[in-house]
């Protein structure tokens, strides 16, 4: 069982882990902490983009010799293959931790996995840590993955009777603009949020879309390395994804306009088949998230 410093650590390195949101796609945001084998943090680490170092690889570097007996505390299964970087099982042997604590098992693992082949060499590893908590940063990935397709975000603002794309008027979007990996909007224009921050050239979305097949579009997405699309604007851009039953979530700025009236319409009754999952108000906007009914996360198959 994971003692209450492993649990405190784990919870570090998920927080870690969302500074890689909207920038590792197609592969995930991971987050990992380093403990020396007296407990005391020694490193620390995320995966900052595709092709660049793991989180492990980052931490185990941050904790040098202080690696050695430690304890490795990482959001997701350590890989056990090569790609652009080594396999982080590998690195966790070479640094000679003794223990390996993961919120979550990895659905990509290729043959045993890394969990697998870690325990075969001796080392002590738990599986489920916190396993919830992860999936706040991990979820969209994760699900993308078990799908087959990104997951879909759609977000727009209620402002005196009108509905509108939240990408640009409302300034708490920006967050959703940091988090996604490509946005569709009002007109086709579809374009790679994480290009146009990074200049990674990650990903191959294609500058427009002509509103047509949307599953299409989807699956030419998903196949391009998205794994989190943005979906901003009114009913127009939402209807095809909604009516494909592509849409997962849906977060709605509902303006505070001085008029109570005009603060709830009757878009908001676009909610039907979602339950609310969290509500918030800033100085000039209520933010309201809410998910598809059957969106749940299984935490029992995690570990």
């Amino acid at each position: 069982m994971a003692s209450p410093i492993e649990m405190a650590a784990m919870r570090r390195a998920i927080v870690l882990s969302a500074f890689g949101l909207g920038a590792t796609s197609p592969n995930p945001p991971v987050g990992c902490v380093i403990l020396d084998a007296s407990g005391r943090v020694a490193g620390e680490g995320y995966h900052e983009r595709k092709g660049s170092a793991h989180a492990e690889g980052n931490a185990l570097a941050a904790a040098g010799a202080a690696a050695r007996g430690g304890t490795a505390i990482v959001t997701l299964e350590p890989c056990n293959h090569a790609g652009h970087t080594p396999a982080c099982r590998a690195l966790l042997l070479d640094a000679q931790v003794a223990r390996v604590v993961v919120a979550i098992t990895d659905p990509t693992s290729r043959g045993r996995g890394g969990v697998a082949e870690l325990r075969a060499a001796g080392l002590s590893v738990e599986t489920g840590v916190l396993a919830e908590e992860a999936l706040k940063v991990l979820g969209s990935w994760r699900r993308s993955l078990l799908r087959g397709r990104p997951t879909l975000t759609w977000a727009y603002e209620v402002a005196g009777g009108r509905v509108r794309g939240a990408v640009g008027p409302v300034a708490a979007a920006d967050e959703l603009l940091w988090e996604a990996d490509a946005v569709v909007e009002a007109g086709g224009r579809l374009w790679e949020a994480v290009s146009d921050r990074h200049g990674s050239g990650m990903m191959r979305v294609p500058p427009r879309w002509d509103g047509g097949d949307v599953a299409a579009l989807v699956a030419a997405l998903a196949a391009g390395g998205v794994r989190q699309l943005l979906v901003s604007g009114g009913a127009d851009v939402a209807e095809p994804f909604l009516r494909e039953g592509l849409i997962d979530e849906v977060v709605v700025f509902v303006a505070d306009t001085g008029r109570p009236a005009d603060r709830l319409v009757s878009e908001l009754g676009l909610l039907a088949g979602f339950r609310i999952e969290h509500v918030g108000r800033s100085a000039d906007h209520v933010r309201v998230l809410a998910r598809r009914d059957d969106l749940r996360e299984d935490v029992a198959q995690l570990a």
